[in-house]
């Protein structure tokens, strides 16, 4: 099992920049896929991004490719999103997720939920 706590949420303005942390609790870290998801207000919670075990391969959702990117830290037992030309669209509470996973393949499956989830944190974009 693996808690997973969010932190770097906040207020930045349309075209900004934030960077997402996520650290993991447990032994194994590195043997997770971990995953972004996001849910803006009024509507369901949605897919972001996700990597590997080995941080070889990520996946992204369309609507913030070339603008998110997804990394981790298995030494540190964290997870990153950096997020840049940020939108007001992409105002949401954004939430850490993990599956245990030893595959570098096949992260696509994880768009539709993982095992185990953050409590989230706030990114609100002004325009």
């Amino acid at each position: 099992q693996v808690q997973l706590v969010e932190s770097g949420g906040g207020l930045v303005q349309a075209g900004g920049s934030l960077t997402l942390s996520c650290a993991a609790s447990g032994r194994t870290f590195s043997s997770y896929a971990m995953g972004w998801f996001r849910q803006a207000p009024g509507k369901e919670r949605e897919f972001v991004a996700a990597i590997s075990f080995t941080g070889n391969t990520q996946y992204y959702t369309d609507s913030v490719k070339g603008r998110f990117a997804i990394s981790r830290d298995n030494a540190k037992n964290t997870v990153y999103l950096q997020m840049k030309s940020l939108k007001p669209e992409d105002t949401a509470v954004y939430y850490c997720a993990a599956e245990h996973d030893t595959t570098d393949w096949g992260l696509a499956r994880f768009r539709y939920g993982m095992d185990y989830w953050g409590k989230g944190t706030l990114v609100t974009v002004s325009s």
